[in-house]
């Protein structure tokens, strides 16, 4: 047999076995990111995030998950979150700035494609002192795609279920993580179609706790520019700002957060100011 045979072999079983985590050092930062091949937590020195209280027109939302969170950190019951609703409106920035508000809480990303992972990196993190709080941005399952069956047996089933060091949020586009198309058509061509509807609808219900995020009217979209624009010193007359700011979403054809902080960008930078979070 070669040694180009034999490396292959080689690789191939690795990727079957791989190499067991090294204890990762949780003192050295507060945010990680879950690498796989080979299995890494990968420390986070500084997370790209935005002050709560930067945060306008999701009051409600940012009030509950942060009450769901601090009762998960005191050691206390907590749900499993998904953040769902219109783009740019602040669902992952809600999540990291609810990490910064408490401390000790480890953040561990983890990417969507790395889904079916998730069981072993669950197996890292149970048992150990520190809580941590494990967060999937974009979360959403195409076609054909069986990842979501890894996400419902960690969150709600099999025999050792979600350690309780360990809580999972979610943000998604979808409020049910499926095309609308891929569920109507399971009813359609289905032999039992309204089972096959249930296995697909039923990952959302997994998570105990559902925020909705909608899309902000102009006076909440001005009012996020005026506290950006407090937030690094930028200064212009008011009744300027605002026409500016009305101009500026109706070139992008929207308002959102999102939106607003592309503006105070642009902003920022005609100004000669520094935007860095």
């Amino acid at each position: 047999m070669s040694k180009k045979t034999l490396k292959r072999i080689a690789a191939a079983l690795e990727r079957m076995s791989p190499a067991p985590l090294l204890s990762p050092d949780f003192e050295a930062a507060d945010a990680f990111i879950w690498e796989t091949e080979p299995d890494n937590l990968r420390p986070v020195k500084r997370v790209n995030g935005v002050a709560i209280e930067l945060l306008v027109g999701i009051n409600r939302s940012r009030d509950t998950l942060l009450a769901n969170t601090t009762q998960f950190a005191n050691g206390s019951a907590a749900n499993n979150a998904l953040l769902w609703g219109a783009r740019g409106m602040g669902k992952s920035s809600l999540v990291k700035a609810v990490h910064a508000c408490i401390p000790g809480l480890k953040l561990v990303e983890i990417q969507r494609e790395d889904i079916p992972t998730i069981g072993r990196l669950m197996n890292h993190l149970r048992g150990r002192e520190e809580r941590f709080l494990l967060f999937c941005d974009d979360l959403s399952f195409d076609h054909d795609d069986s990842h979501y069956k890894s996400l419902k047996a960690i969150l709600d089933g099999g025999i050792e279920g979600r350690p309780s060091n360990v809580i999972f949020y979610a943000t998604s586009n979808r409020r049910h993580l499926m095309p609308r198309d891929m569920i109507d058509n399971e009813r359609q061509q289905g032999i039992n179609p309204s089972e096959a509807v249930e296995e697909k609808v039923s990952l959302s219900d997994r998570f105990g706790l559902w925020l909705g995020f909608h899309p902000c009217t102009q006076d909440e979209f001005l009012q996020m520019i005026e506290g950006y624009c407090g937030q690094f010193g930028i200064s212009m007359p008011a009744d300027e700002l605002r026409a500016e700011a009305i101009e500026w979403q109706q070139t992008r054809g929207g308002r959102s957060g999102r939106v607003a902080w592309q503006f105070v960008t642009d902003l920022a930078g005609r100004h000669g100011v520094s935007v860095a979070l």
